[in-house]
């Protein structure tokens, strides 16, 4: 190792001790949803489109236990936060980008391009920017909601026209210029500053627990027999909680406004 450049080392836990080894565990499943995002390219390119959307899909759940897992076992680190966004970027931002490309979007000549193009970028952006904003103190209302569409709905939602023309037989989807607007207007939401409410802040009462095993069952089952279908009905929902994200931030947000207490004003003597 050359001179003059620091070695890595994980922070010393209290008392000196160096982290065990459950301070990999969710790392090491960061990077195995890095790993589904590029066979997701992978089988893009030989044409295999239901494999690619079922590794992105993988990538998705791999995405959502990693950071669970991190707190359940106490092993959060900075490291380990930005490994979790170069895994989206790659897994939810280029990799979508690509499967449109080498789709559809190819034959759109420059237009195609600038559309994945701007997927990829607006995907970066947006991860920049959650990273910035996750240091930042949060007002209350404003809890279990994300800034934007999220990076894994916006693969699922960006790839809607992919997988409901092969899923659904949706062939007019494939329109080359429906599919750059689309992805366009994906790459826009990412960046917007629509409130979307965070799935991870659902918690399932116990009454409840049948239901909920029950809806995990079927979603293994599509994920493995139609992930095609899955990842289209995922979008669907997408779209309709979205505007029951909007409404429901509305509400909070105005009724912490009318509970805040107001500031008193001292009286000063008029100049």
């Amino acid at each position: 190792m050359p001179k003059g450049f620091p070695r890595f080392r994980a922070p010393l836990l209290p008392g000196g001790r160096r982290p065990s080894i459950r301070f990999l565990l969710p790392s090491g499943v960061t990077v195995l949803a890095l790993s589904a995002g590029m066979s997701a390219i992978r089988y893009g390119m030989a044409g295999e489109w239901e494999k690619s959307i079922l590794a992105i899909l993988i990538a998705a759940i791999l995405d959502l236990l990693d950071g669970r897992i991190a707190r359940m076992l106490n092993a959060c680190s900075s490291f380990g936060a930005e490994l979790d966004s170069l895994s989206d970027f790659v897994s939810f931002g280029v990799a979508p980008a690509l499967l449109l490309y080498m789709w559809t979007m190819k034959a759109a000549g420059s237009l195609g391009w600038i559309a994945v193009t701007a997927f990829a970028i607006c995907s970066a952006l947006r991860l920049a920017r959650f990273n910035v904003l996750h240091d930042e103190a949060v007002p209350p209302y404003a809890e279990g909601f994300f800034v934007g569409l999220p990076m894994p709905a916006a693969a699922c939602l960006g790839l809607m026209p992919l997988t409901g023309s092969f899923g659904f037989g949706m062939t007019f989807l494939s329109n080359q210029l429906f599919v750059a607007v689309w992805t366009l207007l994906v790459a826009m939401l990412m960046i917007s500053r629509l409130p979307v409410v965070s799935v991870k802040k659902v918690r399932f009462s116990p009454l409840y627990a049948a239901p909920a095993l029950l809806l995990g069952w079927a979603i293994v089952a599509l994920l493995l027999t139609e992930p095609l279908v899955l990842s289209f009905v995922f979008g669907i929902l997408m779209i309709a909680l979205m505007p029951f994200g909007f409404v429901l931030f509305e509400r909070k947000r105005k009724a912490f406004l009318a509970h805040r207490p107001m500031p008193v004003e001292l009286e000063g003597d008029e100049e």
